[in-house]
């Protein structure tokens, strides 16, 4: 049984999305499609209940995602034995957190010899897995206190409010009432607290002209030159220095800040970086 078959059946329990699991796996929808097809032809039996709103194990695969798991634990923990002890590194991380603090660190570590497997989501998300066992560490936007877990706080990132360099209308800055007339994108983090704070700003019934859950996605709109966007720093930093996007600095709101946080099993702290 192809192990990275049942990982996908993982994830995909656990994001109950299609495309959601192949962003997170960098693989084609169809690819994801083909291995779950492949793993109830193995087993001759339906695992999954699928319509356009929804997937749910049916009774055969809630039975069958507690043996994959299992399978999926032991092959790690086969692999870091056969390998002298080396062992892979499961961090799960947001993409600003990874983008603007751990992408460093972390090839840092693979300059060293350190093992890494990565998984780029949403907070909820990186969280269930880490519940689940199938990460090491999460550095995401939440503090947890978990019985069994440590919590500490990681990095501090701001939200803040951006354009193309070329295209900056505002180099002074820009007032909240100036907001509603401006082409923003909004970028629907999972993050409440940064929803709430970005539409508080803008006047009720506000329509985006560009609304994604994705962040990357938020960037190639600036990069186009098609308006401004609210971003966390982090992710934009090398846009940032190469000058392609600039800051448009507020003149009577406050940026907000954006405190992150490594979660981890309390025997783990030491995979933290």
């Amino acid at each position: 049984m192809n192990t990275d078959n049942l990982r996908t059946f993982l994830l995909l329990v656990k994001l109950k999305n299609f495309t959601r699991v192949a962003e997170q796996l960098f693989i084609a929808q169809s690819t994801v499609t083909n291995r779950i097809a492949e793993l109830e032809r193995e087993m001759d039996v339906k695992l999954l209940r699928r319509d356009t709103r929804n997937v749910a194990l049916t009774e055969e695969g809630k039975t069958f995602y507690d043996y994959a798991r299992r399978i999926v634990e032991m092959e790690d923990a086969c692999v870091s034995a056969v390998r002298g002890g080396l062992r892979q590194i499961r961090l799960g991380a947001t993409n600003a957190i990874y983008e603007g603090a751990l992408k460093a660190p972390i090839f840092e570590g693979i300059a060293q010899g350190k093992l890494y497997r990565v998984t780029i989501g949403h907070t909820s998300g990186l969280l269930e897995m880490l519940w689940d066992g199938l990460l090491d560490v999460a550095y995401v936007y939440q503090d947890v206190r978990r019985a069994g877990y440590s919590c500490r706080p990681y990095w501090q990132d701001e939200l803040i409010l951006l354009v193309r360099s070329d295209k900056n209308g505002f180099p002074g800055g820009i007032t909240q009432e100036q907001l509603k007339d401006i082409p923003c994108a909004m970028c629907n983090f999972s993050l409440q607290e940064v929803g709430s704070y970005l539409r508080e700003l803008f006047p009720a019934g506000h329509v985006f002209p560009f609304e994604v859950d994705n962040s990357n996605k938020v960037k190639d709109y600036l990069a186009a030159g098609l308006g401004y966007a609210f971003l966390p720093r982090g992710i934009v930093q090398e846009e940032l220095e190469s000058g392609l996007l600039c800051e448009v600095p507020p003149l009577d709101f406050d940026r907000m800040p954006i405190p992150s946080y490594c979660i981890c099993r309390t025997e783990d702290e030491e995979l933290c970086l």
